[in-house]
């Protein structure tokens, strides 16, 4: 989407910050085209302005913030939406402030809905893939190494009780941090059982996975 404006002044320069503030952004965001060159002309005479076509094309990146900032406005939080980084694929965010609990949600069921909501956003109007990652004062990081000390945790349960522990329902990322930190440790094995948003982790023995898979080829 084009949002453009027609201006004119005395010089290029003018137009272009006139236009720039008409549409309501910074001039390192909008482009121009120069319609009309400014005259001097002869004592005044057949002297004209510089005209210009301002305009900001909207981008997945400038979507996805503005969709972030419109929610912390709309929820009259004292916040902050800072982009990260940025490819040509995907943009990453960060929000700060104070009292942002309400946007994690439990185990960062709200932020992950919130990130789904801004990838949407960012996605309008382009076919390609895009991907937009949100984090709320290195929640994620804190998230994840949460989930590696519970995956330590419950494979030494495992090997001290022999017998296999479920944990509960995870997001296909949690699911991937326990999995790979279940493979450093040596004797327990991870599979997982049930139905998106229901689906859990099984962290066993290794040799009883095996047996299971002993079982299941003599049953096929």
């Amino acid at each position: 989407m084009i949002r453009e404006v027609i201006t004119t002044a005395k010089t290029v320069d003018l137009a272009l910050e006139k236009g720039a503030e008409e549409l309501g952004f910074s001039l390192a965001e909008v482009k121009y085209e120069v319609l009309e060159e400014p005259k001097k002309g002869i004592l005044g005479i057949g002297a004209c302005d510089a005209k210009l076509r301002v305009y900001f094309e909207e981008t997945p990146v400038y979507r996805a913030k503005d969709f972030l900032e419109n929610l912390v406005k709309n929820m009259a939080l004292d916040a902050k939406v800072e982009l990260t980084g940025e490819t040509e694929e995907s943009a990453a965010f960060e929000i700060s402030g104070d009292g942002l609990g309400i946007l994690i949600g439990k185990h960062g069921d709200v932020l992950d809905s919130i990130q789904y909501l801004a990838t949407l956003a960012a996605y309008k109007d382009i076919d390609d893939f895009y991907r937009v990652s949100i984090d709320i004062e290195n929640y994620r990081e804190k998230r994840a190494e949460a989930l590696r000390v519970l995956a330590r945790r419950m494979a030494e349960k495992v090997r001290r009780y022999k017998r296999s522990f479920t944990l509960e329902p995870m997001n296909p990322y949690e699911r991937r941090i326990i999995h790979s930190e279940i493979q450093k440790i040596e004797g327990v094995t991870t599979h997982s059982v049930g139905q998106d948003s229901e689906r859990k982790i099984v962290i066993s023995l290794e040799k009883d996975a095996k047996k299971g898979d002993k079982a299941n080829r003599k049953e096929l």
